[in-house]
């Protein structure tokens, strides 16, 4: 597909980043979100068509269990993974549940260290892990992937100890985790806090085989910093893996959205794996926003209803003539359309459009002005929202463009 003609240049990227997506694990996790096993299965299969190579599950409670079953028999392209603390029981419980692949987490900064376990010494905590690591590793021939906590305050001098000493264990990739979302994408951003500087200290100073990132949306930034991770990797990592939740949902404000990065991969750095599996984004936040029960907000980048509306003068009038004035690509590229609605904001061209649209006639410049008039008398009395379909069309019947058949449906005016 060709995005030049979008306007687009692209940043070549030379590592091949993996969609990590971890909507049926750390999304779920979002205070009054619930998803039935069914629901989780739908969605895993759409998470696998839109190009998502990794899918992170829930498997300790009874439906989460069923959920994985019927995920495991679908026979996806994209690998399944448990989630798991460091501690037998949970890798056991992975087993028991088929997974090939798991993440083992266990914090690495002192702050949760002194808050969880005062009493034992950083070592003790590294034999702790490590321990576990092996057990799923080397005694059941687990792919181990490593997550580290709150590594953007940790001590990097204690966590390269820690990483090396779970690649040692038998893990293939270590996560970095933006626990509370404070990481920075800047490449002048210092150790522990740099996202960059510790994309690339990971690769200099371990010997772990892969590296992820997690990044949490505290301060609205996990989306750059996700990116920021992506391309630190570029030519010092081959592959980088992006753990990501779709909508971004997930404990307090939540993750890096999968959508926007995979948009971002494919637009920006011409990632083609994506181009032709983006047409069921829109779909794919629809169904998760149903079968979840949270309400995707309107104006949601890329998926949300409205992330392709237009009702000011100046919109409407440069979208009617050439989408891209005010559009990056078209809506169909992911499953969603183009909305042009009638509000306070809007001029002649979209009045003129619309009436156009309904009656299937070209009105008389008097007529449009008649419609726009009767339009604002409606906004002047405080109205917000924008008219509905059935509201401007019952302008149009006092303005003598439309009239009613005997049994109240509408037809043109001949």
């Amino acid at each position: 597909m060709n995005f030049e003609k979008f306007g687009f240049s692209f940043l070549p990227l030379h590592t091949d980043p993996i969609i990590d997506d971890t909507t049926l694990r750390d999304g779920v996790q979002m205070p009054g979100l619930a998803v039935t096993p069914t629901d989780a299965a739908k969605i895993a299969k759409l998470l696998d068509e839109i190009g998502v190579e990794r899918i992170e599950l829930h498997h300790f409670q009874k439906p989460d269990k069923q959920a994985a079953k019927l995920i495991h028999k679908m026979g996806l392209k994209a690998s399944i993974a448990g989630w798991c603390r460091a501690v037998k029981e949970d890798v056991d419980n992975a087993l028991d549940c088929g997974f090939d692949d798991i993440g083992i987490s266990h914090p690495v900064s002192f702050i949760h260290f002194k808050a969880k376990w005062p009493e034992k010494t950083p070592e003790e905590l590294i034999d702790r892990v490590v321990e576990v690591v092996e057990y799923a590793a080397k005694d059941h021939g687990l792919r181990v992937f490593v997550h580290g906590e709150d590594s953007t305050r940790a001590d990097w001098n204690f966590e390269k100890r820690f990483i090396n000493a779970v690649a040692d264990a038998g893990a293939k990739c270590y996560r970095i985790c933006d626990t509370v979302g404070i990481g920075l994408s800047s490449l002048d951003a210092p150790l522990p806090i740099g996202i960059p500087a510790k994309i690339k200290a990971i690769k200099a100073e371990t010997k772990i085989e892969n590296v992820e990132i997690h990044a949490h949306d505290d301060f609205g930034n996990a989306v750059e910093n996700t990116l920021a991770a992506i391309r630190a990797a570029s030519g010092v990592w081959p592959k980088i893996y992006a753990s990501t939740t779709f909508l971004g949902i997930g404990e307090r404000a939540g993750n890096a959205e999968t959508e926007k990065v995979i948009m971002n991969l494919l637009m920006h750095h011409g990632i083609k794996k994506f181009g032709y599996k983006i047409s069921k984004l829109k779909e794919t936040a629809d169904l998760i926003g149903k079968a979840t029960g949270y309400v995707v907000p309107p104006n949601k980048a890329i998926v949300g209803d409205y992330a392709f509306a237009h009702e000011s003068g100046i919109h409407t009038h440069g979208v009617l003539s050439n989408a891209l004035t005010y559009e990056p690509y078209p809506p169909e590229l992911v499953g969603n359309k183009r909305r042009l609605t009638i509000g306070k904001q809007s001029g002649k061209a979209i009045v003129k459009y619309m009436i156009e649209e309904i009656t299937g006639k070209t009105p008389s410049n008097e007529a449009v002005l008649d419609v726009l008039q009767k339009i604002k008398a409606i906004y002047s009395g405080g109205r917000k929202a924008s008219l509905r379909d059935e509201e401007f069309r019952r302008i149009l019947r006092e303005s003598g463009l439309l009239e009613k058949t005997t049994n109240n449906s509408v037809r043109k005016m001949p």
